[in-house]
């Protein structure tokens, strides 16, 4: 207990001082998001500061997974944080230079697939790999487009890690548990800075490596029994449904859909007047009063885990529907609307 502990504040503390120290170099090497018709904030704010959860993040996880009585297999953790250099390297660069998608998707696939073999060393079939590729680069960069205001991204990165590690503390995996919760006190750290008005923003090297431990904690709660993989997608069905969404729906209008955009409903939500802060309390209410008790119901009842995600990601479609629709209607006719 007392170990855990010392690693929460570990991770706290390292991201805590890690983004205060971003603040001021994001400023001196002039890394601003500028406002602008395609973004939700008014002022120019520093980006980078998600490097703190990623150095706190690989300083923590190789004692965190390594401790008894389930550590994890060094292959696990040693291609767990091979990927998550990767993926915050590419970000990294783009955050200072744009990096084209073509290279920044590839370095992910490269992530994922290492994290991936690291998987396939616990026994787990090589069939597995093409979904495996595919759902974490999805993660990934749904992560990604999920960041576009205040506090968003990081209050779901400490839900989610919370969620997490609840799961895992259930189905007996101690290591897992304290690296789902590390990630959320990390989570938490960037918060105290990124709440509304934001003094940081993530930026890439943050919200893909935020979307990159998601996945490798759920796949890891997965191949320890794959029923639990329902009550773990329960937590996420707020950002899937909204960005899954968005992107289906541009792409069936034949809008440019891997340009940035203001489309999201969490956007549309400021969009029509709301805050940043009341737009995030929105998602923190659909987590706390309908996410995470239909997880606790699918951990409760495994038999009944699949139909109740189901259930569960057939509302959120039908709440994203139902709020888009409003915010249209409500929607100024003054307002630039920037559609492509």
């Amino acid at each position: 207990m007392y170990t855990t502990i010392g690693w929460l504040l570990a991770s706290l503390s390292i991201t805590l001082l890690l983004v205060r120290g971003a603040i001021g170099y994001a400023q001196r090497r002039g890394m601003l998001d500028q406002p602008g018709p395609r973004r939700s904030h008014r002022l120019p704010t520093p980006r980078g500061g998600g490097i703190g959860i990623v150095v706190a993040m690989l300083a923590c996880l190789p004692g965190v997974l390594r401790h008894p009585p389930a550590a994890w297999p060094a292959s696990v953790i040693a291609s767990l944080l091979a990927a998550l250099v990767l993926v915050a390297l590419a970000g990294w660069w783009d955050d200072h230079r744009s990096l084209p998608i073509l290279p920044r998707l590839g370095v992910q696939l490269l992530a994922v697939g290492l994290f991936s073999l690291g998987l396939l060393t616990t026994g787990l079939s090589g069939w597995w790999m093409p979904l495996l590729l595919i759902a974490g680069a999805w993660s990934i960069n749904l992560h990604n487009f999920m960041d576009g205001i205040d506090g968003l991204l990081a209050q779901q990165a400490i839900f989610v890690g919370a969620g997490l590690a609840g799961l895992a503390v259930a189905a007996g995996q101690s290591a897992l548990a304290a690296a789902a919760a590390v990630f959320a006190a990390s989570a938490l750290g960037f918060w105290c800075f990124n709440r509304p008005p934001a003094r940081i923003f993530m930026g890439d090297v943050g919200s893909g490596s935020v979307g990159l431990l998601i996945f490798a904690f759920s796949a890891m709660l997965w191949r320890v029994d794959p029923s639990w993989l329902w009550p773990a997608l329960i937590l996420s069905s707020a950002f899937v449904a909204d960005a899954s969404l968005t992107l289906l729906t541009r792409m069936w209008r034949g809008r440019r859909w891997y340009t940035a955009h203001r489309e999201h409903l969490y956007q549309w939500l400021v969009r029509r007047g709301g805050t940043h802060a009341r737009s995030d309390m929105i998602y923190m209410g659909w987590n706390l009063l309908v996410a995470a008790p239909s997880a606790w119901l699918a951990w409760s009842h495994l038999y009944m885990a699949l139909p109740i995600t189901m259930a569960v990601y057939l509302a959120a479609a039908v709440a994203w529907l139902a709020l888009k629709r409003r915010c249209l209607r409500r929607h100024l006719p003054k307002v630039t609307h920037v559609a492509a």
